[in-house]
């Protein structure tokens, strides 16, 4: 059974940080592309951050980039982003999703949310 389960969300003051975690199962992790999306209410869902399969290039929204950064770990069949001074508009429900050519799996999101 395909599986993708994130952790690591909540409230954080701004400036603060977090660090997103998604453990995937059920397929073969190591060759998928895996990236970290976002959907903040009343808005679309975007794409924050991704990380390819197999040299570990990222790529990042103008939004987060020199904030926030994407890994993983095959050995684990985990990706994590870690975010740092974050702020308000950072606000969103978090998802992570792995593709490979037809075959695209999405986690069932994780709240993040940045409030004083």
């Amino acid at each position: 059974q395909v599986q993708l389960v994130e952790s690591g969300g909540g409230l954080v003051q701004p400036g603060g940080s977090l660090r997103l975690a998604c453990a995937a199962s059920g397929f073969t992790f190591s060759s998928y592309a895996t990236r970290w999306y976002r959907q903040a209410p009343g808005q679309e869902r975007e794409l924050v951050a991704g990380i390819s399969s197999a040299y570990g290039v990222t790529n990042y929204a103008d939004s987060v980039k020199g904030r926030f950064t994407i890994s993983r770990d095959n050995a684990k069949n985990t990706v994590y982003l870690q975010m740092n001074s974050l702020k308000p508009e950072d606000t969103a429900v978090y998802y992570c999703n792995a593709q490979y050519s037809l075959y695209d799996y999405w986690g069932q999101g994780t709240q993040v949310t940045v409030s004083s």
